[in-house]
Formats: C-alpha cells, sequence, structure tokens
C-alpha cells in the first residue's frame, strides 16, 4: 500500500473527478493521475462502482478529487496558481483551460469546465506589480487590471512607462 501525503488538497467536483485529473496531467508538468476508487456502495450522488475518488498530483501538489455531486461548487476562494517563464508558457496553459470548455476572467485568472480557478501568473507580471519603483508597480498593476490573459510585453511597457 502506498502511503498517502501528509497533506493533501482535497477537491469536490460534481461528477467526472477522472476527467479533470486527467486532463490536468495531460496539460501540466510533474501532474499525472494515481488510484481511482470506486463506492463499495450507493451514495448520495451515485451508485455503487461509480468512481468516487481520484488520487492525483497536479504540479507536484498531491490531491484528491470528490465525486461528491452538486450540493458544493468551487470557487475563486480557491485556485491553483501557475507561475509561468514566458508569453508562450502562459497561451499554452490559458489556452488549454479556456480551450477545454473553461472560461476567462480577469487578471489572469481563469476556470476550468469543472469550475475550479487558476491563475496563470507569468513571472514577469509577479516582478513588475512588485518592482521597487511605486510608479513602475502602479502602471503594470493598471495594465493587468484591464486584461484576462495576461499580455507580458504590454505588462513590460506600462513597467517601463
Amino acid at each position: 500500500m502506498i502511503m498517502p501525503a501528509k497533506n493533501t488538497i482535497c477537491l469536490w467536483y460534481d461528477r467526472d473527478v477522472e476527467g479533470a485529473a486527467r486532463f490536468y496531467a495531460e496539460t501540466f508538468p510533474d501532474s499525472s493521475v494515481g488510484e481511482v476508487f470506486r463506492s463499495p456502495g450507493d451514495f448520495p450522488s451515485g451508485k455503487k462502482g461509480d468512481v468516487l475518488t481520484v488520487n492525483f498530483t497536479v504540479m507536484g501538489i498531491p490531491c484528491i478529487g470528490l465525486n461528491g455531486g452538486p450540493a458544493f461548487t468551487h470557487n475563486e476562494a480557491f485556485s491553483f496558481q501557475v507561475a509561468t517563464a514566458d508569453q508562450a508558457e502562459t497561451d499554452r496553459y490559458w489556452n488549454a483551460i479556456v480551450g477545454n470548455g473553461g472560461q476567462e476572467s480577469a487578471c489572469g485568472w481563469c476556470k476550468d469546465k469543472w469550475g475550479l480557478s487558476w491563475q496563470i501568473t507569468p513571472i514577469a507580471l509577479t516582478q513588475a506589480v512588485t518592482d521597487p519603483d511605486p510608479a513602475a508597480a502602479k502602471r503594470a498593476f493598471d495594465a493587468m487590471m484591464e486584461m484576462k490573459k495576461i499580455d507580458i510585453a504590454t505588462i513590460e511597457a506600462a513597467r517601463r512607462g
């Protein structure tokens, strides 16, 4: 038996936790799908033999997904923040999430088709909005506030003034 991680993020899905886990594993590096557990009996949102939980890893973070039914839904109070190295990586993750039934939000946030929030955050954005020059940081921040997907060239131009 594999010993579980001491601390694991548990994510509640209405259904299709296995599909979500497989999408994350295909999309992000250092991600994988582990054990898939089926319910030994009927439960409020499913039947005996249905997928109940899936152990998976998202970019090195251990997770367990639960097919818990519609009682609870994801919201922006929890998100995965993905630090990207360049515009190509930013575009790749953003387009994978949004293009697979997800939706755009503001300031680098988007949701996947299961309702889980993601922040696709270029390292250049973090550096720009924490610039030691308060005016440069504010210009970059103001530019970000107008964006959905982050455009690094626009952020850097704003930072420079």
